[in-house]
This record gives C-alpha cells, structure tokens and sequence, in this order.
C-alpha cells in the first residue's frame, strides 16, 4: 500500500510536527508533502530527501518568510500536489493539508491539530494582531471570507477526521459539519522523570506569539517578584523583553534537552493561553510538576484541578493571581509520582498503538 503524508509547513518544530515525526517514523517509506520547508530549520528532522514541497518554495525568500502574504496562494498551491499514485493519505492539518485533491479509489484520513483559526473563530483576533490600516483590512477580510469558503469544500475531501482533542472534535463538528474520533496527541512521556525537588523557579515553554497570552504572565510576575523563566521565541521577545523586570528572564530558543532539564527544576508551569491541546503542560506532568493554566481549550482534558495543578478562568492579571495562590498553597499536595503517572496516558506509546488500530478499520477494503 502506497501511503503519502501531508502537512501545512515545515517551517518550525513545534507540536503538530511531534505529531507528523510519529507519523513519519510510523510509514518510513512515505513521501512528506508541504506548502514551505525550511531545511535549516527542519532539515534534521524531516530531511529533505523526503519532503516535497510546493511551488510557493520558489517564492522569494522575504514572501517565504511572511506568509500572510501568500494567503492568497495557499489553497491551490495544496490542490497542486498529484498524489493519484497513493492508496492512502495521512494529512496532519490546522490549515490547508486537509484540502488536498486524491482520487475516488484513495482513502484520505486527517489528523486535524483544528480547523484553521484565522478563518473560523480567531478571525477578529487575527485581524487586530495585524495592526494593519483600514484599507490592509479590508482586502486581508476579503482574502480570510475567499478562504473560509474554500475551506467549507475543501473539508468535504476528508474520508475520516481524527481530532486531537474534544474540544477541536467541538469546532470539526460545528465548522465543517463532520464527526470525528479523538486521538489525544503524542507526548514522549518517557523522557522525563517525576521530581519531587524545585529549583524555586516558575516556568513558560512557549512560542512568543499574542493568542498565547505570555504577556499576562509576565505582568502578573512583575508584579508579585517571583521567579519566572520564559523559554521560546516568536512575534513578542523584544516586546516581552521590554516590559519584564529583573525576576522575569527570556531565555530564547533551547533544544529539547535543556528544555528536559529546566522542567525537571521548576516549581511548576505557568500555561497561560488556550490551546487546542497542550503537549507542553503534559510533558511537564511527566515531570512530575503541576500546572497553571487557563482554564480553556484542551487543558480541561488533562489536567486535573487539585491533582495536578490548578486553572484560572479569566485572562486577567486578577484570575491568574488567584490560581496561582491556590497552586502554591496546595504544592504539599501534590504527589510527583501521581502526576508523572497521570500524564502517562497521553504517551506516544499509546498514540501509536490506537491510531494503528484506526488505521487497520480505515484501510480494511483498500
């Protein structure tokens, strides 16, 4: 059976690509299709023997790096790949993978990480983050209304939707009309080891991007003097680093291991935005560490209020405080094996187990 992944882009190494490298270890013989790769950046990862990308990759580079502004492109650069040799295709989805064109005969299946959210329900959002003039905003209001309807065709190609959380099965269900099963996604739960002991320290994992709210934690740290490190990079470091004090430090981008070790030290991890899942409050569970999160999105899933960590449910400053007073006062509490042993449900382990299983259903008749 000839089997072809597809994904939106390959231009990061953040949670949809831990999905996609499982997927990839899983079908090592299958090509990996994507809108735009960065070799430089995923290149040891997803080397690029394997990948093909579409024609944008021949965009210049300073439109490459701002896709906002190939918007425009991005449904048909997706329709372009001919994948009429394959029997079945996995699409790894928050975007545009899910639009692809297969033939009658192909079974396509996608993992859907959510329907894309600047065309749904972040629209508003989305479009103020811009800080565009009105005439800016109004052509980018045109581009996202052309999209959203080929989005409402393109989700009809799906054979079986997959999502990773309740939550997005939610928005499958409400956007695009269709059922799906839940596959919770794949945390490498085995890496890490409960600890009982703290460094004193709170912790941020995160892309510094504006949905992810780490402003609100950096406010609220300034405010009380603790410790808090911010590991990640994005859109708002130098803003982030502008307004944080002395107690608050911006450490960049960090690899997986010294990400490994400061889990392993912290106090606990502040989570401050809405996520559709969350792979980062899980792997810090498998730390044996709880965490503080918005009370939103896929949080809801797996943490478990009083067990392993705590949530507040307004994005302000107030409610943050408030949860994170409940969190410390209940730190005698928590036991790091329980928590570690919570976590392990999510592991990869699992993951690939279940969606083999799926996958045996699916391709029965092929």
């Amino acid at each position: 059976m000839k089997i072809a992944l597809v994904h939106d882009f390959l231009i990061k190494l953040g949670g949809a690509e831990r999905v996609l490298k499982v997927f990839a270890d899983m079908y090592p013989d299958a090509p990996i299709y994507t809108l735009l790769y960065d070799e430089k950046v995923c290149g040891k990862v997803f080397p690029a023997s394997r990948v093909r990308a579409s024609y944008l990759q021949g965009m210049p580079k300073f439109l490459r790096s701002r896709q906002k502004y190939l918007l425009p492109f991005m449904p048909r650069a997706v329709e372009s790949f001919d994948l009429t040799d394959y029997d079945l295709i996995i699409s790894s989805s928050n975007a545009y993978a899910h639009g692809v064109l297969v033939s009658s005969t192909t079974k396509h299946v996608c993992y859907c990480h959510s329907p894309m959210r600047y065309a749904w329900d972040y629209t508003h959002e989305y479009m103020q983050e811009q800080n565009a003039g009105r005439l800016k905003k109004y052509m980018a209001n045109k581009i996202i209304h052309k999209i959203r309807q080929w989005d409402q065709v393109a989700a009809d190609r799906v054979d079986t939707y997959i999502a990773n959380s309740n939550h997005v099965r939610k928005r499958i269900k409400k956007y695009y009309r269709k059922d799906s099963e839940i596959l919770y996604p794949p945390v490498d739960t085995r890496r890490f080891k409960p600890q009982k002991e703290h460094n004193n320290y709170f912790l941020i994992v995160s892309t510094l991007s504006p949905y992810k709210k780490i402003d609100l934690a950096v406010h609220l740290f300034n405010k009380i003097g603790k410790e808090l490190i911010i590991i990640g990079d994005g859109s708002q470091y130098d803003y982030l680093k502008s307004i944080a004090a002395s107690n608050v430090h911006l450490m960049g981008f960090k690899d997986d291991d010294t990400v490994k070790k400061y889990m392993e030290g912290c106090r606990a991890l502040i989570f401050p935005g809405e996520e559709d899942f969350g792979i980062t409050p899980v792997e810090a569970m498998a730390c044996g560490k709880p965490v503080l999160a918005y009370g939103k999105g896929g949080a809801l899933e797996t943490i478990i209020p009083g067990e392993t960590g705590e949530f507040f449910y307004e994005p302000t400053i107030e409610s943050m405080e408030d949860g994170l007073g409940r969190l410390i006062v209940n730190e005698p509490n928590y036991n790091a094996e329980k928590i570690h042993k919570h976590a392990v449900q999510f592991s990869k382990q699992k993951f690939v187990e279940n969606f083999k299983l799926l996958m045996e259903r699916e391709t029965a008749n092929l």
